[in-house]
């Protein structure tokens, strides 16, 4: 037989970067066999109205019925419905892959500190109570400053946060130093601004997607900083390769596929030992210089506004369906003797 055949892409892309799926598809993660697993409030909406999932979610909404009483409103049960969902999809997936899951906090809580520590505090305690440990689970919240702050807590607790919706350097700088164990630069999105913005089309190492996590991933490194960059929301495989070698990369099914049907070489294009010889500034990042930066960055203003809003929106929507849901339940349920 013929020696040193060309692999597919993604064999190749977990020699140099951790592979992760993005999805609330427990089928998909089984079959691409990730490392780690991501979902998000549009995910878990998405994976919880398939035919396959509604016993866990039936399972759920009528453990939180029986949790807040009869008296409780249906919007009651559907909100704690929600957050009960988002640990049984993690523990399911935490049953497939043999790394970590990132459980995400109520987006609505994005810009108030002491409720996001409140809430990453209960997502941990209800892994815990599963008999899932901390180790596993990464709970994601939004890269807003109140965000970061409730991280930097967090992670002195032990629990290990992912820094999500983060678009420009200044969030990306304020997370590190607040010691997170993770940041998710988000590639598509960033696109799609400047697309709109300009008009013009990008590709391979221009796409500003790539250009925004090859600088954090850079920056980190060249300042030994240990908060790991997982490039997330992706448009097509050409990004992917384009960062081949960052810590990890967040794909969904769909470009997982993508990358499985690719046979071509995919050299690595991010490392460690070469960021450590680029000439790069120190930014010291306080509250002022980060809203500064903020400010001054359109599109990172843009985006985090709208993912917030998004991933909001989202809720709102899961909340109804699992009110909908619950009613239905509710009213097929035999009547108690």
């Amino acid at each position: 037989m013929p020696q040193n055949l060309p692999r597919n892409i993604l064999d190749q892309l977990r020699q140099y970067t951790v592979v992760v799926a993005d999805t609330g598809d427990i089928e998909a993660i089984g079959k691409f066999r990730p490392q780690d697993s991501t979902t998000n409030p549009s995910l878990i909406t998405a994976a919880a109205q398939l035919p396959q999932y509604q016993p866990i979610v039936d399972g759920v909404l009528l453990a939180a019925r029986k949790e807040l009483g009869a008296n409780a409103t249906d919007a009651a049960v559907a909100n704690l419905g929600f957050q009960r969902l988002a640990i049984a999809f993690g523990k399911k997936i935490l049953a497939i892959i043999p790394g970590r899951v990132s459980t995400e906090v109520d987006a609505r809580l994005s810009y108030d500190t002491a409720a996001t520590i409140e809430q990453a505090r209960s997502i941990i305690k209800q892994y815990d109570a599963e008999g899932i440990g901390r180790e596993r689970v990464l709970v994601k919240i939004a890269s807003t400053w109140e965000g970061i702050r409730a991280a930097e807590v967090l992670e002195r607790e032990g629990i290990h946060c992912n820094l999500t919706l983060l678009f420009g350097l200044h969030q990306a700088i304020a997370a590190a130093d607040a010691g997170v164990t993770l940041v998710s630069p988000f590639v598509g999105r960033i696109l799609d601004w400047y697309k709109k913005d300009t008009g013009k089309d990008f590709h391979g190492a221009d796409d500003p997607g790539v250009k925004s996590v090859t600088a954090v991933y850079n920056y980190y490194k060249k300042f030994g900083y240990k908060t790991q960059v997982m490039g997330a929301s992706f448009r097509n495989i050409g990004e992917i390769c384009e960062l081949a070698g960052c810590d990890l990369l967040t794909i969904s099914p769909q470009l997982l596929a993508e990358l499985e049907a690719t046979v071509e070489e995919l050299p690595r294009k991010l490392e460690p030992e070469a960021a450590k010889s680029l000439v790069i500034l120190k930014i010291e990042v306080d509250k002022e210089t980060f809203d500064a930066m903020h400010a001054h960055d359109r599109m990172a203003t843009d985006k985090l506004k709208e993912g917030i809003e998004g991933f909001s929106a989202a809720l709102v929507k899961l909340e109804s369906l699992l009110a909908q849901r619950l009613a239905e339940l509710e009213a097929h349920a035999p009547a108690s003797v």
